[in-house]
């Protein structure tokens, strides 16, 4: 939806600026639609005739009249991002009410080189902020930025004909970029700027410091400056904690309705649902947000192509179930056999027969067919691939962005941590930046916060499982009571899983709410220097209760639902009811069902919660901002910046979360949901394309943060790539059929079919044998023999009710696979770790080759500079010299020396600069490649 504010100009109408040169100008009023008032560009206009015919000895100064605009859009982008005096705008603060620590926070700011100007025509003030080129150069050596070097790299195409091929299908299909649009972007050599080595960069180009650059030097410094005499009073966070300032941010490039802008072109190529087949510009997002959010929407694209293949092979599983699902022995059984089975509860229900599950278990077989083993080995190995082929890829991008070595200790302290140890007695050196920093006392202060922070991480993960066992209890209470008002059991066996399945869905988003406020107090105790580190800590405190409580429910209904049940003739009990038990073609159709409801029910609500909430806090910003008509007001891209939403530090912290959540639902529980890649896939086109447009519309513009990777999210999905194995390998185990079918067609079936696989998995019970709590109250049809699902011995046998043989056969054959299926998978993500580098060898030679080629130019410029010097001492020496000789010698014979002594420096200064040792540019031939900026 187009942003559809109305226009509000501080400026006479184009036309009326537009004036001849030969008409006369007249002093008059500039009307508009809310106020009357003058335009500054008015006054330059009204002392034109003032200057040119006034007979008076006084001469004023002729003022700068600005260039007319020519056009509408000229005209509006005259001020819409400038200040006065055409000065562009970094960055801005906003406030209602005057105080002193806001003028001394903006005295100091002024004290160290802003150039800040005000505005306060209307209700919201704010303060325009540009930072000049000698703070910038300051800065930048401080923070230690990576600037591009004036190194020139020869690049040359090293692409194979498979490259090549498959670019050309590319560019045929239309899914690369546009290059007109978005043209590809040279690699560039950077290194950590640095006033002593500034020969090495091309500090004269237009654009040297960019708006990310001036971004970042200024939040450096709003976060350090001091509003006060106490130590703990200083940074611009804790002002707008206090309400001094209402907000703080940089400008957006330009209006959504402004078709030339960077903004409109993202919005329109990028962040667009259409465009969603495409890639991502990702070397214009980064320059646009910068490399935090930029690798966002990297990994994110990387891991939505990735999810392609996943996809196909389970299409592909799921197709084989539909087109094989007639000849399904087992399902044939049981909408063709008539078997009694017995009660799902005690006392009221009644018997049941076996034909009213034929429709579940047709279902259950498109995610337990043959398939299935297959399936779950190519997703372990695709989770392996996807990893190492990330770590791949992460590590060509951030190099391209100039992040290579870049160090967490390079990171400047959070605010909050310098305010809360500002009294701190202790400091220590940063070895990186060679500034003092306060040290949190470990034993007495660090130990006990994150001991403290961890419990109550384990409380409220045992308050999530509880919240399951109480869902459980009420499946097993459903039964009984929908029994009450004689469902039938058919009946039952969809509404016990689903309405279970939305409880806790509801329960879940209820205690992420709670949980998310207290992590984030607790994180805070914890005193975590940078904002990396608090983050990382953030994280994984949440998602560990995330875990718990988005899987908990799953791992019972796999591991835990209808294994420990018992037999009508003696049932286990929790708190005198009976447990659940599966049905005759086992417990896999309801994990699917309640996979289901959780990741898509999950992935729609975030989806349009992300977008609502944004729209709707826009919406509200934009009343509480709206201008009274007796007002003055101006309409530029501050004051329509300050009506978006404020992105948080943490602000991608639930993208990720939620992704990484989807992750798990892809590998942990795949056997049971082979279609889950497919939803996944989906999901992700359109969140892509979504998140980029709620950046671009809804939010004020972040600032830049640097990060040489995707953090502690990384080690976490490694991590459930190794719990993925496990419990695809126990879900095939334990809650599929393919190790009982097997060892029942191998062993015990003579004609190696499924023929009579349903009566082996069935046990006969006769009942009279029932416990007296157990049996029921009516028996209209005088049913003497009723069968149940388990592995025992008949009625009939002489050990009835026991574990027979053929249990024990199928236990050892599922732990046979078990330990197979892991050892197997894992040898092969082990032979894939250890065959896929992290780093490709090309780019650490390019690695090797540029710092080579910067150690060649500082020497290089080094010597120079030496024998520049000894020259002109040289020649200085020498005049003197000349002049304490003989005072009577000819004028012209000294200066002839002179000039021979100086032509003989100069040549060996350039002979030594141009000699071949000296000269790395000429073979760095190879040594970069142009990569395609895209994801």
């Amino acid at each position: 939806m187009e942003d559809d504010d109305d226009e509000f100009y501080d400026t006479i109408s184009v036309n009326s600026q537009l004036v001849g040169d030969n008409r006369r100008r007249r002093s008059y009023l500039s009307l508009s639609r809310n106020t009357v008032y003058y335009s500054a560009f008015d006054l330059n206009m009204e002392l034109e005739p003032l200057q040119e015919n006034s007979n008076s000895d006084l001469q004023l100064p002729r003022p700068k009249v600005p260039k007319k605009p020519t056009t509408y859009a000229e005209w509006r982008e005259r001020t819409w991002r400038n200040a006065k005096d055409n000065v562009s705008v970094d960055f801005v603060l906003a406030y209602e009410n005057d105080c002193d620590k806001r003028r001394l926070f903006e005295q100091n700011l002024a004290d160290v080189g802003f150039i800040l100007q005000t505005e306060e025509v209307q209700k919201i003030k704010f303060i325009l902020i540009h930072v000049p080129q000698h703070v910038l150069y300051q800065y930048a050596e401080i923070l230690k930025l990576r600037m591009p070097l004036k190194i020139n790299f020869e690049q040359r195409d090293n692409n194979n004909f498979l490259a090549t091929s498959i670019n050309k299908f590319l560019h045929w299909s239309r899914i690369k970029l546009d290059k007109t649009l978005f043209p590809p972007k040279n690699y560039t050599l950077t290194a950590e700027f640095s006033r002593d080595k500034i020969y090495l960069f091309d500090e004269n180009s237009p654009d040297y410091f960019n708006l990310q650059t001036r971004i970042t030097v200024i939040s450096y410094i709003l976060e350090r400056e001091k509003f006060g005499d106490k130590e703990q009073e200083k940074g611009i966070k804790k002002l707008l904690a206090e309400n001094i300032y209402k907000a703080a941010y940089p400008l957006h490039d330009g209006d959504l309705k402004n078709v030339n802008c960077i903004r409109r072109r993202l919005l329109d190529e990028w962040a667009s649902v259409s465009k969603g087949i495409k890639y991502q510009p990702i070397d214009d997002i980064k320059d646009y947000f910068g490399v935090k959010i930029a690798l966002y929407f990297t990994w994110l694209g990387f891991y939505t192509h990735m999810l392609i293949p996943a996809s196909i092979f389970g299409l592909l599983c799921f197709l084989f179930g539909i087109l094989t699902m007639n000849r399904d022995q087992l399902s044939i059984d049981i909408c063709t056999q008539n078997i009694t089975m017995c009660p799902l509860c005690d006392k009221i229900c009644p018997f049941w027969q076996l034909k009213d599950a034929c429709l579940f278990s047709k279902i259950t077989y498109l995610v337990d067919n043959p398939v299935t083993v297959v399936f779950a080995v190519m997703m372990s190995v695709w989770s392996a691939l996807y990893l190492e082929m990330w770590k791949r890829y992460s590590a060509e991008i951030t190099h391209r962005w100039g992040l290579t070595g870049f160090d967490l200790l390079a990171e400047p302290p959070r605010p909050e941590f310098l305010t809360r140890l500002a009294n701190a007695k202790k400091e220590k050196i940063n070895v990186v930046t060679l500034l003092k920093e306060p040290v949190v006392p470990y034993w007495r202060v660090k130990v006990p916060s994150i001991l403290f922070s961890f419990t109550v991480v384990i409380l409220s993960m045992t308050a999530a499982i509880a919240v399951v066992f109480a869902i459980v209890m009420y499946r097993m209470s459903l039964l009984t009571s929908s029994a009450l008002y004689g469902d039938k059991s058919s009946y039952r066996i969809y509404v016990v899983p689903v309405t279970g399945g939305v409880i806790n869905l509801i329960c879940i988003f209820i205690l992420n709410y709670f949980y998310n406020m207290l992590a984030e107090y607790l994180t805070e105790t914890e005193l975590h220097r940078t904002q990396t580190e608090h983050e990382d800590s953030l994280t994984l405190k949440i998602y560990l209760f995330q875990f718990v409580n988005y899987y908990t429910c799953l791992f019972y209904i796999a591991f835990l639902k209808g294994k420990f049940v018992g037999y009508p003739a003696k049932y286990n009990r929790i708190f005198g009811a009976r447990q659940e038990e599966c049905q005759p073609g086992g417990c896999l159709m309801e994990l699917t069902i309640q996979l289901t409801i959780i990741m898509i029910g999950k992935q729609a609500f975030h989806s349009v919660f992300e977008i609502i909430k944004p729209l709707a806090i826009k919406m509200y910003n934009k009343f509480k901002f709206k201008i009274k008509p007796e007002e003055v007001c101006t309409q530029n891209q501050w004051t329509e910046d300050y009506k978006l939403l404020e992105l948080e530090p943490n602000g991608l912290f639930q993208e990720y979360l939620e992704m990484v959540l989807q992750y798990g639902f892809v590998t942990i529980f795949v056997t049971a949901f082979p279609l889950a890649p497919l939803f996944a896939l989906i999901n992700n086109i359109f969140e892509m394309r979504l998140d980029g447009k709620k950046m671009l519309k809804y939010f004020r513009k972040p600032v830049p943060k640097r990060v040489k990777d995707i953090g502690v999210w990384y080690p976490i999905m490694n991590t459930i790539g190794r719990i993925s194995v496990v419990t695809n390998a126990f879900i095939i185990a334990f809650s599929s059929q393919f190790i009982p079918k097997l060892v029942y067609s191998m062993k015990w079936n003579h004609d190696r079919t499924e023929n009579g696989f349903l009566h082996f998995t069935l046990t006969e019970f006769n009942t009279s044998d029932f416990q007296v709590a157990a049996a029921p109250l009516k028996n209209p049809n005088n049913v003497q023999i009723c069968s149940f699902a388990e592995y025992r011995n008949d009625y009939d046998h002489e050990y009835k009710y026991k574990r027979p043989i053929e249990y024990w056969h199928i236990t050892a054959a599922r732990l046979a696979f078990i330990v197979v299926y892991q050892n197997l998978v894992g040898f092969i993500i082990t032979a894939i770790q250890w065959a896929i580098p992290d780093i490709p060898n090309k780019l650490r030679d390019r690695i090797k080759r540029e710092a080579y080629q910067i150690n060649e130019s500082i020497i290089r410029e080094e010597k120079r500079r030496h024998l520049t010097t000894q020259a002109s001492r040289a020649k200085m020496n020498f005049v003197d010299e000349i002049n304490r000789e003989d005072q009577n010698g000819s004028l012209h014979q000294r200066l002839n020396r002179v000039n021979s002594i100086s032509n003989n420096t100069s040549d060996q200064v350039s002979g030594s600069a141009s000699s071949p040792s000296a000269n790395s540019n000429s073979s760095s031939e190879g040594s970069t490649d142009q990569s395609e900026s895209n994801s």
